[in-house]
């Protein structure tokens, strides 16, 4: 089944007759200005712009087709309490929708599963692991580099992006774990879900970061701290936190959050720095046989790859503001090749894109439609959704 077919069964229809009665009716309206229809876009609506005290009892309300709309609350600081109300509308090109921001019990709010998940994982060392509908991914903490520090070849001491290639819709992290701790199978193979042969290694992976001084890149190390923002239908966003590293004598302290949308190939990584005013967000070239094309109009760069007995395309995009150009790095050195897109930080911060589509997935099956992808996915982020309140 299709994820827009699954996001119409997700939409459950509800008369407004139905829900409980808002005596301060509000509207908003959202705007598509570009001419590409939009979904699996995500609105976030915050408890100050709605003017409410509990956005857990906001439902979003279609007018015109009187459907309630699939939402998710989120708690970004911890302290218990919702702060905003995320929704995906979908609007035609060049075209607006209004929606009524009225009063809903909990038993009358539009149900979904949790495409969008991410956790930490002890029980694979301190993976900390994340995936939606179309991809999945992982990162590495501290106690796997301490055993790569103590000489324990069963440690991992990267910051790259591991990629899982996942053949699914249904989550699989929890899955593929608990069959790998059990003994009962390993996540290495592909029984019909997909599998993990990305190697990332000492590699940049899919969308890790570096500083260039000179003509030398430098790295941090794993991820210290971790704290988990979300999980639900719409959004998985997490939070890691490095420790200082330095780059030809310069200190840089990074912390990150990422968010995981429904229906997105590339998770988007906000990224504050200090030390720094630009960096280099790479991708892994693995044996070096695959294809490096970029865009700097549209602010991307790939590397579409054989893969195992398939292909495998990544990317990272981001905006025009942000986007210094890209570079390939060709070295002897394994896992140090990549293709690089250099970011522009801005007020000690940085956000892009990064992600794949696997061949076997059924996604984008040939270089040119994930291009087109990158292309559109570059349009969108640059001609943001424009919601106004009524």
């Amino acid at each position: 089944m299709t994820t827009k077919k699954l996001m119409q069964l997700f939409i459950i229809t509800i008369l407004l007759s139905s829900c409980s009665q808002n005596n301060n009716a509000k509207y908003i309206t959202v705007k598509n200005i570009i001419d590409l229809e939009r979904t699996f876009e995500t609105v976030v609506l915050t408890k100050v712009f709605l003017n409410v005290e509990d956005v857990t009892k906001i439902g979003i309300l279609d007018t015109k087709t009187k459907k309630l709309q699939l939402t998710q609350t989120v708690d970004n600081d911890g302290d218990g309490n919702m702060d905003d109300i995320l929704f995906q509308p979908q609007l035609a090109a060049n075209s607006e929708k209004t929606y009524e921001i009225v009063l809903i019990t909990e038993d009358e709010k539009p149900k979904a599963p949790t495409f969008c998940f991410s956790r930490f994982v002890p029980e694979r060392i301190d993976d900390y692991a994340w995936e939606n509908n179309k991809v999945a991914f992982r990162v590495y903490g501290p106690a796997a580099q301490k055993m790569i520090e103590d000489g324990n070849p069963s440690g991992t001491l990267s910051s790259g992006i591991d990629a899982w290639l996942k053949r699914v819709e249904y989550p699989v992290i929890n899955k593929w774990y608990k069959k790998a701790k059990e003994g009962t199978g390993t996540y290495h193979k592909d029984t019909g879900e997909g599998l993990d042969n990305f190697h990332v290694g000492a590699s940049r992976g899919v969308g890790g970061i570096a500083v260039k001084i000179c003509s030398t890149y430098y790295y941090s190390k794993n991820y210290t701290k971790w704290r988990t923002i979300t999980n639900g239908p719409i959004r998985t966003s997490f939070y890691l936190e490095y420790a200082d590293w330095d780059a030809a004598g310069n200190t840089i302290k990074e912390s990150k959050i990422i968010n995981l949308d429904l229906g997105n190939n590339l998770s988007e990584f906000i990224i504050s720095l200090e030390g720094v005013n630009n960096i280099y967000a790479g991708l892994t070239l693995h044996e070096k046989d695959g294809i490096i094309t970029g865009n700097n109009k549209k602010g991307w760069v790939s590397y579409w790859q054989p893969h195992g007995d398939s292909e495998l395309g990544t990317a990272i995009v981001t905006t025009k503001k942000s986007f210094i150009g890209f570079e390939k790095y060709d070295v002897e050195t394994k896992d140090l090749s990549s293709a690089y897109a250099n970011l522009k930080v801005k007020n000690n911060t940085v956000t892009y894109y990064a992600g794949y589509s696997w061949k076997e997935s059924g996604q984008f099956n040939t270089i040119q439609k994930w291009e087109n992808y990158l292309n559109q996915f570059h349009a969108r982020i640059n001609n943001p959704l424009k919601v106004s309140s009524n």
